[in-house]
């Protein structure tokens, strides 16, 4: 079985039960994703990651107590072969900088149809980003590119800059450029640095919103 067509585990964590028993059944209608169980709290979360050890976390940011972006770099600090996704009602600015600074892989929207969340599940497994339009907007309106930061990168950054872009992994950037993935980590620390960026989904953004790669 390959990583593709392996079933991923998903843990849904939400204060609404509403909100947790529609994902569930949701969920339940794919036959590669597997709804393995639901948490109502951050402090909730990260218990029931350790017991469950799932591949895939959908995460409210805004829960009382611990919040989503605490519990989402707890969880990410704790157990780092874990994906979580931001699902929450907010875009602003600040709650998009948050949870992605905090370890999340994805950020959607509560309004996201049933494609985009499968498909965000399925990338997030994979380690790929997936991010609402509105959270990319919100990343890249307080970091404009100057013309010093694009003509920064070497030519090489922008080949590894644009495999980055069409999501993928360090191994798989390695075997399309022949390098090893020394030099891929090496690159890719080198463009985050130079984009000013915090992460490699901020890279995405940043380059997407500002036509680095074709």
């Amino acid at each position: 079985m390959t990583e593709q067509d392996k079933i991923i585990r998903v843990l849904v964590v939400d204060d609404h039960a509403v909100v947790r028993s529609g994902l569930g059944a949701f969920l339940q209608a794919f036959d590669d994703l597997d709804f393995i169980g639901e948490a109502d709290s951050g402090e909730k979360a990260i218990v029931v990651c350790e017991q469950l050890q799932p591949d895939v976390v959908m995460m409210d940011m805004k829960m009382p107590g611990m919040g989503g972006v605490r519990a989402t770099q707890e969880i990410h600090k704790r157990f780092p072969k874990i994906r979580i996704i931001a699902l929450t009602s907010f875009k602003d600015q600040e709650s998009v900088h948050g949870a992605l600074k905090a370890g999340a892989t994805g950020y959607l929207l509560k309004n996201a149809t049933a494609e985009e969340l499968t498909r965000a599940i399925r990338a997030a497994y994979l380690g790929q980003t997936t991010l609402a339009p509105e959270a990319t907007q919100a990343l890249v309106q307080g970091k404009r590119l100057s013309a010093d930061d694009v003509y920064g990168l070497t030519p090489r950054e922008k080949e590894v800059l644009a495999l980055i872009v069409q999501g993928q992994s360090n191994p798989q950037i390695a075997e399309s450029l022949v390098v090893s993935i020394s030099t891929v980590k090496f690159h890719v620390s080198a463009i985050i640095s130079k984009l000013g960026a915090k992460s490699r989904t901020e890279v995405v953004a940043i380059a997407m919103q500002n036509n680095l790669v074709d």
